[in-house]
């Protein structure tokens, strides 16, 4: 609180001189509690008010109210605090009580402190060049405060489970079922479709169902356990549901390590089999064990108890639907390694690499989204093809937990033996710095702040923690603030760079509100963030922002989300004004490093060369030294964005232009692709049907004549090939056998395809398929001998809809050209009676046919949904 006030009165423009002018002092508390009497009563004598500034409650401000109570009226000064005054009157139990001036919740800020200062200032006499000093930044704050709350577009960034973490399987629940969380990794399940809600504090998992269990006609509960917690009090939660005879399920999510706060071992020895019978002692009433693998249960050193069951988290499900069942308090312990943990030990050479990957063939993927239902991964990410939105893993984030494969989608092949082929950087000249003309950096009159916003695990802190050893190099103050916490976990990282000539100049260490020199915008969706704008000014912020197109976890549950690339630059320029650059640093440091991770030193390297760093270029490359991780490749990427801020050449190196809106394709181009597509799909003939059904459609838009782009044309020939197009056995085949495939496998892994790795399909046919216990199919794993017949099946693609089609006779091949005829006949009837008062509708009811993507019940529920649709149309 000392520190914000120090910044709020440098900020209203107080310093010790104007302080003295207008009589104002300041008294920093070192003890709370007990108030130190006499140091109060001398600091009070001669005051008209006090302003107590306290974080949370109001300790101090009541105490110092007692110590004051009974002085002379005509001597006592007024004292403030949480709360402004009505006519002199009024605090916590006023009715009605009056406006918050201070607030009792989360953290104080300059901003807010000088808000509060200057409501209580601008009640006396003051000089005229004070009081104009004191608005001029309450205008500032405000007008931020209004900007800042004005609705956008922009996505949020949210923490989330680490790609291929153990939690996104093991905190689902049945349907009908809900779930409490607890402390660890497993809270984020509270904003995720987990119907998880509530936290407690450790060792108070599940304990507020044993009061409600009483009042509520729900029988049963989940609770998510982890096995730190459990080794540290969580035992004494089970023992009371136990005591309590309460119907609950404890999931203790046993995965090796504190994976939350950076891998550490549990503290103590806890072995799965102590585990278990630690909580068969207490008298449970039903202990299961599921794991990714089973069998490792065979060997003796990790041998269970022969009365426990062992379940593959395949089973999950179901498992989970008997728990429930089960009287009492019953176990559910979910064995897994963190993915996290697993990946430090392979990095480390402890643990052996895994040979194993997984690929998706984007032309069979339907972009439907089941992929991401299934496994709640990171790692599927979307990808642009003439064919729509489709989905793709991150090799270089995918963690091989291949959870993603149970989506229902033949688009899923195993590479069994393959190794993830290294990027290599272009083969480009380096660039020098006796090319680059040295920058003006900035005069330090005055302190200078940069906010660094981006992604947690990508390297944000190192970068504020560089910038923070240049400047104690160069014997400059500094501090340095990472606001981190959950958000390591793929959410915002936000680091606070204040650098002055003396550290006395230096109070808060968090950048106040409208007070940044410098954004280095790391991530585009962070940087436009709320927070991040509310430090920016327009004509004093500098800003240089990474433009790469890094999905939300938003993409995991919406399978139609889009990056706000326009909005997000709407948002920034709005800000800032001119001052703001854009980079796809990303691209740029995979084009020219070989590896993504090298983008944060490029967009600060981009900065220093624009002369928006007061620190010189020797200080930081001896940082780099000092931080000892990659270091010449590093300086590499600094030099490299040195090189794009002085000569603007970075779209020389890539194709698309960073935030550029995509161009919408005209009529013309999109019948000239679908007509290929269809011929290559069965023949000629096929595509030429599809062109005359578009046509008296086309008629009656052209004589309509309210738009010439034909939107509703171009909606409906879009949606009709997909439905024309759909992927029997036949299409799946000639998709495998396209040479395209292989060449993407050449592309990103080492070797020869079905020689040096094995090619294995993940199919579900209709004949050979099991079921889960929803009822839905599961797929199976086919080895080499079934891709190398894709090639023969394909051929057979003219027997398609004929009686010879073996494939046509199930439900789901009906209903596929039930569907092209439905749309063929919509098209129809919309010809014949479109006029400019119903094109809304028309578009409508041809659009909703967009959201029919997947296979078997994936593809039934999607048309379920576009009926819905249709209804409400």
């Amino acid at each position: 609180a000392y520190h914000n006030v120090r910044q709020a009165l440098n900020d209203l423009g107080l310093d010790t001189e104007a302080c003295r002018r207008i009589g104002l002092r300041v008294m920093k508390v070192g003890c709370v509690w007990p108030l130190n009497a006499h140091d109060a009563r001398h600091f009070a004598e001669g005051l008209d008010e006090i302003l107590v500034v306290e974080e949370k409650r109001q300790i101090l401000e009541y105490a110092l109210k007692e110590e004051l109570y009974n002085w002379r009226e005509n001597v006592r000064p007024n004292i403030y605090g949480k709360f402004a005054s009505r006519d002199h009157d009024g605090g916590e139990w006023s009715v009605p009580r009056s406006d918050w001036l201070l607030p009792a919740m989360a953290e104080l800020n300059p901003a807010i402190v000088a808000k509060a200062i200057a409501k209580r200032l601008v009640t006396m006499e003051l000089p005229e060049d004070i009081r104009n000093h004191v608005n001029e930044r309450i205008r500032i704050i405000e007008a931020k405060e209004r900007e800042t709350a004005r609705p956008r577009v922009t996505a949020e960034r949210k923490p989330w489970f680490c790609s291929g973490c153990p939690h996104n399987t093991s905190t689902r629940v049945p349907e009908g079922s809900r779930a409490l969380a607890g402390i660890g990794c497993h809270y984020m399940t509270i904003w995720m479709d987990r119907n998880t809600n509530t936290f407690s504090q450790m060792g108070g998992e599940g304990v507020a169902w044993l009061g409600q269990m009483h009042f509520t006609n729900d029988q049963h509960v989940f609770t998510n356990l982890g096995d730190g917690t459990y080794f540290h009090s969580g035992l004494l939660a089970i023992r009371a549901a136990v005591a309590a005879k309460a119907n609950i399920t404890y999931k203790i999510l046993f995965n090796d390590a504190v994976a939350m706060t950076g891998g550490q071992p549990i503290d103590g020895t806890l072995t799965l089999p102590m585990l278990v019978n630690q909580v068969e002692a207490e008298a449970v009433a039903k202990t299961i064990v599921v794991t990714d693998d089973p069998d490792k249960y065979h060997i003796a050193e990790n041998r269970l108890p022969a009365h426990i069951e062992i379940v593959h988290r395949d089973e999950l499900d179901a498992v989970q639907k008997r728990l429930r069942e089960t009287e009492g308090t019953t176990i559910l312990i979910y064995e897994q390694m963190c993915a996290t943990e697993k990946r430090r030990r392979r990095k480390r050479g402890i643990m052996p690499e895994l040979k194993e990957r997984t690929f998706i063939n984007t032309e069979v993927c339907e972009g439907c989204g089941d992929c991401s239902k299934a496994s709640n991964c990171l790692s599927i990410e979307p990808v642009e093809t003439p064919k729509g939105t489709k989905r793709q893993i991150n090799q270089s984030t995918c963690n091989q937990d291949f959870s993603c494969v149970n989506g229902f989608c033949p688009s899923f092949v195993t590479l069994e033996g393959a190794t993830l082929r290294k990027p290599e950087p272009a083969k480009v000249e380096q660039p020098s710095h006796e090319d680059l003309p040295p920058p003006v950096l900035p005069a330090l009159e005055t302190p200078y702040r940069i906010l660094i916003t981006g992604v947690g695990g990508t390297g944000i802190v190192t970068i504020g923690a560089l910038l923070g050893m240049a400047a104690h190099l160069e014997r400059k103050g500094v501090t340095v603030l990472d606001m981190a916490g959950l958000a390591q976990k793929g959410g915002a990282v936000l680091s606070h760079v204040q650098i002055a000539q003396q550290p006395s100049q230096l109070n808060a260490s968090k950048i106040a509100t409208g007070e940044a020199d410098l954004l280095l915008g790391c991530d585009a969706i962070v940087s436009a963030s709320q927070e991040a704008l509310s430090m920016t000014l327009s004509g004093q912020t500098q800003a240089i922002v990474n433009t790469s197109e890094t999905p939300t976890a938003e993409f995991i549950t919406n399978r139609n989300w889009m990056f706000p690339g326009q909005s997000i630059a709407y948002d920034l320029q709005n800000s800032i004004g001119s001052n703001c650059a854009f980079l796809n640093a990303s691209d740029l440091a995979l084009k020219v490093m070989g590896d993504t991770l090298y983008a944060n030193m490029m967009v600060l390297g981009f900065a220093w060369q624009k002369g928006w760093i007061p620190l010189q270029r020797e200080s930081l490359m001896e940082a780099i030294e000092l931080n000892g991780v990659q270091t010449e490749k590093n300086k590499a990427a600094f030099l490299w964005g040195c090189h794009f801020a002085q000569f603007a050449n970075a779209q020389e190196f890539l194709k698309a232009q960073p935030l550029a809106p995509k161009p919408e394709a005209n009529l013309a181009s999109i019948l000239s692709f679908n007509k290929q597509w269809l011929t290559e799909y069965q023949n000629a003939a096929y595509a030429q049907r599809y062109e005359q059904t578009l046509e008296p459609l086309r008629q009656a838009e052209l004589k309509l004549g309210t738009d010439s782009s034909l939107p509703l044309t171009r909606i409906a020939a879009q949606n009709l090939a997909k439905l024309m197009a759909y992927k029997d056995e036949y299409e799946v085949a000639r998709l495998y056998a396209k040479p395209e495939f292989i060449e993407q496998l050449r592309a990103n892994f080492e070797g020869e395809p079905g020689k040096d790795y094995e090619i294995k399909l993940n199919l579900a046919p209709p004949l050979l398929t099991k079921h889960d216990s929803q009822g839905n199919p599961i797929k199976s794993e086919y080895g080499q001998w079934v891709f190398k017949m894709m090639p023969t099946l394909a051929k057979f693609k003219g027997l398609r809809g004929t009686v010879l089609d073996v494939f046509g006779h199930s439900a789901e091949r009906k209903q596929e050209r039930a569907l092209i005829k439905s749309y063929s006949q919509l098209i129809k009837e919309l010809a014949q009676h479109l006029t400019a008062n119903n094109t809304a509708e028309a578009q409508a009811s041809l659009a909703r046919f967009d959201q029919i993507k997947g296979f078997g019940h994936v593809k039934a529920a999607s048309i379920a949904n576009a009926k819905t649709i249709e209804l409400k149309v």
